[in-house]
C-alpha cells in the first residue's frame, strides 16, 4: 500500500467546499476533487464515502459558516427592521466585493435543487425555512416596536424577501452591476415602509 501523508477532513472539507461552491456539484469530478485537496481518490472514498457525502458535508460548513453565523448576528440587532435591512445590505456588498462572482453557495444548490439527492433537499429547505422565519419574526417585532406598519402581512412579505435575497444572490453573479443590486436593497426597505 503506497504511502501518503495524513491529511485532516476539516482541511479537506474546506478545500472542496470552494470547489463545489465554484464549479457546482454535477461539474465536480472526483479527480477536481483529488487534485484541488491532494489526497488520493482511495482515501476520499475511505474518509466520506465518496463525492455526495463529501457535498453534504461541504454544504453544511457553508451554511454554518455563513448563514447561520449572519442570522445569529442579526437576531442581536436591537432595530428588527434595520436587522432586515443590514441582511441585504451584506448580501450587495458580498456580491460586488467577490471577484469570482460565485454567489451563494446555498443559493447555488438550490437552483439545482431537484437533482440533488433527498439530504440536500432537505437542508437547502430548512435553511431556506430558517430565512422566511428570521424576517417573519423581525417584521412581527417590528410591528409591535411601530417600526414596520401593522398593515404589512409577515409571512407572505418574508416570503417576499426571500424571494428577493434569491434574486439579488442569482443576479449579482454579475448581470446586475452594483447600483442595479443597491435598487433591490432599496426595494425591500420600501417592502418594510
Amino acid at each position: 500500500m503506497p504511502w501518503e501523508k495524513s491529511f485532516e477532513k476539516s482541511d479537506v472539507v474546506e478545500q472542496s467546499m470552494h470547489l463545489f461552491w465554484e464549479k457546482g456539484y454535477a461539474a465536480t469530478s472526483i479527480s477536481d476533487i483529488t487534485r484541488a485537496t491532494g489526497i488520493q481518490r482511495g482515501s476520499l472514498y475511505n474518509a466520506f464515502d465518496g463525492k455526495d457525502e463529501l457535498f453534504v458535508e461541504s454544504l453544511l460548513r457553508y451554511d454554518q459558516a455563513t448563514r447561520q453565523t449572519i442570522l445569529n448576528r442579526l437576531r442581536e440587532v436591537d432595530d428588527p427592521k434595520q436587522a432586515i435591512l443590514l441582511f441585504f445590505d451584506g448580501v450587495v456588498t458580498d456580491s460586488l466585493e467577490d471577484p469570482c462572482k460565485r454567489g451563494c453557495f446555498l443559493v447555488n444548490t438550490a437552483l439545482d435543487y431537484s437533482r440533488h439527492e433527498a439530504k440536500v433537499q432537505q437542508m437547502v429547505a430548512v435553511a431556506f425555512e430558517e430565512i422566511v422565519g428570521f424576517f417573519e419574526a423581525s417584521i412581527r417585532r417590528g410591528q409591535d416596536l411601530k417600526t414596520i406598519p401593522a398593515t404589512n402581512e409577515p409571512a407572505s412579505t418574508a416570503k417576499a424577501l426571500v424571494a428577493m435575497l434569491v434574486g439579488t444572490r442569482v443576479l449579482g453573479r454579475g448581470v446586475f452591476d452594483g447600483l442595479a443590486l443597491r435598487q433591490v436593497a432599496n426595494q425591500a426597505e420600501r417592502m418594510l415602509a
